[in-house]
């Protein structure tokens, strides 16, 4: 998608994966809402730049951990293409909190003993685009969203898009861990391969919902002995910016 709205390509290897997409109908439909509005002088989020970082940042043959978040954060200087991510020095997402929570407490005594000393996320440190260059594809289902109005840009083709990426890894790679938080990922991942992928399932890391069986998932924990079972490398969770 090359438009007047986002003047970035897509990272090479997610181009080749998914570049007929690009040319399909639903995409086409898709180009020419955004264009309208821009001309209709609406803010999108995140900047046009932007929307496909989350690629850019996680060739396909690093993605080894999928994060499914559902659409970008709404607010000023927030959405910087990473699901649940803000840039580093904006506040942290109450979500993000909950995630980061979820990590001290999974790792527990071993990061009391760390000897860099990471048993605490720095202040004002919410940018997760250190986990994206570990491997980590940090995926909204919808990639755009209209300033203070969430889930605004729902049915309008993104939906087709990501479906067709979590199918390209389930159907071309192996052993990747995919963590779906709350229904409406879940529904999203039916289409996984249990057998040839790790899949993660919890409720979702909103205040709303996290009591209810977020917190104590030890997903992280969970992902990582996954990988190290299968021979890769495991993902420092405590390291962003």
């Amino acid at each position: 998608m090359d438009t007047e709205t986002n003047r970035a390509a897509i990272e090479d290897s997610w181009k080749e994966a998914l570049g007929t997409e690009f040319k399909s109908d639903y995409m086409q439909n898709l180009r020419e809402f955004l264009l309208e509005a821009k001309r209709s002088r609406k803010i999108i989020f995140p900047p046009g730049s932007e929307i496909f970082k989350a690629f850019d940042l996680c060739p396909v043959p690093k993605v080894r951990v999928v994060i499914l978040g559902q659409d970008p954060y709404h607010g000023p200087n927030q959405a910087h293409g990473l699901s649940f991510s803000v840039k580093s020095g904006v506040q942290t997402p109450p979500s993000l909190e909950n995630i980061f929570r979820e990590i001290r407490d999974d790792f527990g005594e071993a990061t009391k003993t760390d000897n860099v000393g990471r048993s605490q996320f720095p202040s004002n440190r919410s940018c997760l685009i250190p986990w994206a260059k570990q491997g980590v594809l940090l995926l909204n289902s919808i990639l755009t969203v209209e300033s203070g109005k969430a889930g605004s840009h729902k049915g309008k083709g993104w939906e087709l898009f990501t479906d067709k990426v979590i199918s390209y890894l389930n159907e071309r790679k192996k052993n990747v861990v995919f963590m779906l938080w709350g229904s409406y990922a879940q529904a999203k991942g039916k289409i996984i391969d249990r057998k040839h992928h790790l899949v993660l399932e919890a409720p979702h890391p909103s205040p709303l919902s996290a009591h209810r069986g977020f917190f104590g998932c030890r997903h992280f924990t969970r992902a990582n002995e996954y990988l190290v079972h299968k021979n890769m490398t495991p993902i420092n969770w405590f390291n962003v910016e």
